[in-house]
C-alpha cells in the first residue's frame, strides 16, 4: 500500500470519531470510558439510558414552538401558543442569538459536566466532537397531536432546520471553549429510508434543510447515516465528512464512486464505520477490520475514487451508535475503533498525535 498523500486535515487521518450515545448512566464513568480510548479528538458523551431527556430526538426540543413531553413521549400540540413560539425562534434566528440554543444539563449530562469544568483532558486535543440530530430525522420523529411529522408542514419544516441551527450553533461555540477546533456532526438515521415512502422529501429541499443547519456552524461539519442511501444528496452539501456504516453497506456508497470522487476532491473525509456496533465485534480483531476495510478502499479505488484521497482522508469509527448495547460491548467496540486507528496510523504514516498538556477551559 502507498503512503497518505497531503491533505488540508491530514493530521485527523486515521484518528478514531465516535457518535451517538453510550450505554452508561454515569457520566464520569462514561467520559472515563471515552477519553481514555479517544483522546485526540474528544466525544462528549449521550446517555439515553440515564434519562428519557437524552434520546437523541427529545435531547435537542428546549423551546421548540409547542413541543410537548407526555409519558416519556415527545410530539408538538399546536393547540399551544405556536405562534409565540415560532415568534421567538425566528428573532433569535435572524438576530443570531445562540442563547436560544442553549442545551440544559438535565438534557445532556455528559456536555454539562464538561462546561462546568469538571473533566479533564489526558492531553491537549486535535480538535472536539459536537452532535446534533439532523432536520430530516427530527422533523420526521416529531409528530403534531395529529401524529403527522412535522417536516410535513410546510412551517414547522423551516422552523426545524433554523431550530437545529441554533442548537448545533450554541454548542459549537460551548465547545470552542475547550478546543478552537470543532467537528459537528449531524446524525441522520432517517437518511437510509431516503427515497422510499418514508421519507417524501425532494433533493433539493434536503440540502437546503441541511445547509441551513450548517450555516451556524465556524468548524467542520459532518453528516453520519446509518444504511445505504442516496450518497449524491449527501455529498450536493457542504459537509466536510461522510460519516457511514463501512461493515455492511461500502457497496451502497461504491454505487456512487462518482459523487464520493467529487467530494474527496474537495477535500471531504470519509469516516469508515467499520468496526461493528453490536455482537459481531465479538468475532472480530483489529487485524480482520484493517483487511476488511483495506478491501473496501479496493472496491471504491476500482469503481474510480482516488486510492491516494481515500488512503490520506480517511476516519474511523464504529458502525453506529453504542447505546443500545451492554457497557461491556460498547467498550469492547470502543478497543476495537482505537486499534484499527493505531494500526492504520503505523501503516500509512499518519502524524503522531500531540502530547502536550490540555488548555484550561476559559472563563
Amino acid at each position: 500500500m502507498t503512503e497518505a498523500t497531503d491533505s488540508p486535515h491530514m493530521e485527523l487521518a486515521w484518528l478514531p470519531l465516535v457518535f451517538g450515545g453510550l450505554p452508561h448512566t454515569d457520566v464520569f464513568e462514561a467520559w472515563d470510558v471515552s477519553l481514555s480510548r479517544l483522546p485526540e479528538i474528544p466525544c462528549w458523551p449521550r446517555l439515553p439510558r440515564k434519562s428519557y431527556l437524552e434520546n437523541m430526538y427529545t435531547q435537542f426540543s428546549e423551546r421548540f414552538p409547542g413541543i410537548t413531553l407526555d409519558d416519556a413521549a415527545i410530539h408538538v400540540d399546536r393547540r399551544k401558543d405556536i405562534d409565540r413560539g415560532l415568534e421567538v425562534l425566528y428573532l433569535a434566528y435572524l438576530e443570531d442569538d445562540l442563547a436560544y440554543g442553549r442545551i440544559s444539563g438535565a438534557y445532556a449530562a455528559g456536555l454539562d459536566a464538561l462546561r462546568r469544568g469538571d473533566i479533564a483532558f489526558p492531553r491537549e486535543p486535535l480538535a472536539i466532537r459536537g452532535e446534533i440530530t439532523g432536520p430530516v430525522s427530527w422533523g420526521l420523529t416529531i409528530v403534531d397531536e395529529n401524529r403527522r411529522p412535522i417536516l410535513y408542514d410546510d412551517v414547522m419544516e423551516d422552523a426545524v432546520a433554523k431550530h437545529l441551527r441554533l442548537k448545533a450553533a450554541w454548542q459549537e461555540e460551548a465547545l470552542q471553549r475547550f478546543c478552537p477546533r470543532t467537528i459537528m456532526i449531524v446524525n441522520e438515521p432517517y437518511m437510509a429510508s431516503y427515497s422510499s415512502t418514508s421519507v417524501a422529501l425532494s433533493a433539493t429541499r434536503t440540502v437546503e434543510l441541511f445547509e441551513d443547519v450548517f450555516a451556524g456552524l465556524q468548524g467542520l461539519k459532518g453528516i453520519y447515516c446509518s444504511g445505504a442511501t442516496d450518497w449524491s444528496v449527501l455529498t450536493s452539501t457542504s459537509a466536510d465528512l461522510l460519516c457511514f456504516d463501512a461493515y455492511d453497506y461500502v457497496q451502497s456508497l461504491a454505487d456512487y464512486a462518482e459523487d464520493v470522487a467529487a467530494f474527496m476532491a474537495r477535500g471531504g473525509i470519509l469516516v469508515w464505520g467499520i468496526v461493528p456496533a453490536g455482537a459481531p465485534a465479538r468475532s472480530e480483531s483489529a487485524e480482520s477490520l484493517v483487511a476488511r476495510l483495506e478491501a473496501a478502499i479496493e472496491l471504491l479505488s476500482k469503481a474510480g475514487v482516488p486510492r491516494e484521497q481515500l488512503i490520506s482522508q480517511g476516519m474511523i469509527s464504529p458502525s453506529t451508535s453504542l447505546g443500545a448495547l451492554s457497557v461491556s460491548l460498547a467498550e469492547q467496540v470502543l478497543d476495537l475503533t482505537q486499534a484499527v486507528s493505531v494500526e492504520l496510523r503505523r501503516r500509512y504514516g499518519a502524524p503522531a498525535a500531540p502530547a502536550t498538556e490540555p488548555p484550561q477551559p476559559q472563563a
